[in-house]
């Protein structure tokens, strides 16, 4: 009874068959399921959603992985690496449109890195004497030693998704990368006095049992946002002809993290279906929007690069409208400067 598989989840006393269970919930018993994911978010964060403006700065990337539209080796690409007061004036404009953090993001820009990260680093300090909001820096696997200097620089976040915890899938997926450097960036960041992310993708060859298993272990690296994403295949890359995958699947992972995590936070990404794919992602119990994108600031997506930015249907005043329409209130700054010291202060 999915029922039961509620119950187990959400007192802690489970098993991976539990979860699996709940990912294949269908009709009412997917209803009851994002009923109680609701619940639980609503209990622990009210009607207060936080949002983040993304600042993909660098869509160079040394690494291949087949699912990348930004893959080193898809030379169809118009790639742009932003100048630094391109993205400190990005980051202004954030701040004034009233999001709570700036995801400065990149590939694993071999320019950005060849100096030992000294660039970026000087970046994330600009940023953070420009702004007094969030900063997440996303900048792939960086070095153990890197992270107490960008905590030092500015950064409040590190994120580094593995996208799967089956370490077989992971060398489909994620090519020569090292399995274990990648699961360790969120231990490494915490160390250091970094909050950290991490995430799935969903639909990449993956069972319902192996999706299960990277949730749970996802869970149990103590990561503070965990997020999913459902696969969508990219032009110029060899998974191009693979079935995308579904959004059913995104949004009972979504429920699913919120019941085994009730305190982490949750994103609903703009990045897949754009904004007509948020409701349902706040549904299942999300409470943060993720991937705000300006239209005037000439920047990609990363799953879907060119959705609903030159629109300006991802902008942080289109985003906030719509929150408004559905019944929630975009937290502010202040409330999200709170939320991020007191989970700092329960990880020491």
């Amino acid at each position: 009874m999915i029922t039961d598989a509620i119950g187990c989840v959400t007192s802690g006393v489970y098993c991976e068959g539990d979860v699996a269970e709940l990912l294949a919930a269908e009709g009412r018993d997917l209803e009851e399921l994002l009923s109680a994911a609701r619940e639980v978010r609503d209990r622990r964060f009210g009607n207060r959603v936080f949002t983040y403006g993304f600042a993909y700065f660098s869509t160079h990337c040394r690494n291949d992985c087949p699912f990348c539209y930004y893959r080193r080796s898809n030379t169809s690409v118009q790639r742009y690496r932003k100048d630094p007061e391109d993205v400190v004036a990005l980051a202004g404009s954030l701040e004034d449109s009233g999001v709570d953090l700036i995801d400065m993001t990149m590939g694993e820009d071999p320019v950005m890195r060849d100096d030992g990260f000294g660039r970026f680093l000087s970046l994330v300090s600009r940023v953070r004497d420009a702004v007094g909001i969030g900063i997440m820096a996303s900048p792939g696997t960086v070095p153990r030693e890197l992270m107490v200097p960008l905590r030092e620089a500015g950064a409040d976040w590190l994120a580094c998704y593995q996208e799967t915890y089956d370490r077989t899938l992971f060398g489909r997926v994620r090519g020569s990368q090292d399995f274990d450097i990648r699961r360790d960036q969120k231990t490494w960041a915490h160390a250091a006095g970094l909050l950290a992310e991490d995430g799935i993708m969903v639909g990449i060859g993956e069972s319902t049992e192996g999706r299960a298993r990277s949730i749970v272990d996802m869970g149990l690296t103590g990561c503070d946002q965990m997020r999913a994403m459902a696969f969508v295949p990219q032009t110029g890359t060899p998974m191009f002809a693979c079935d995308p995958g579904r959004e059913v699947d995104e949004i009972r992972a979504i429920a699913v993290m919120r019941l085994l995590c009730p305190d982490r936070l949750i994103p609903a990404s703009l990045d897949v279906d754009g904004i007509a794919g948020l409701p349902c992602r706040l549904n299942a119990g999300a409470n943060v929007v993720t991937s705000i994108v300006p239209s005037e600031g000439d920047l990609a997506g990363v799953a879907q690069h060119e959705l609903d930015i030159a629109n300006g249907n991802r902008s942080a005043e289109h985003v906030m409208s719509v929150l408004g329409d559905l019944g929630f209130e975009p937290a502010n700054a202040g409330e999200y400067r709170r939320w991020m010291d007191s989970r700092r202060e329960a990880l020491r």
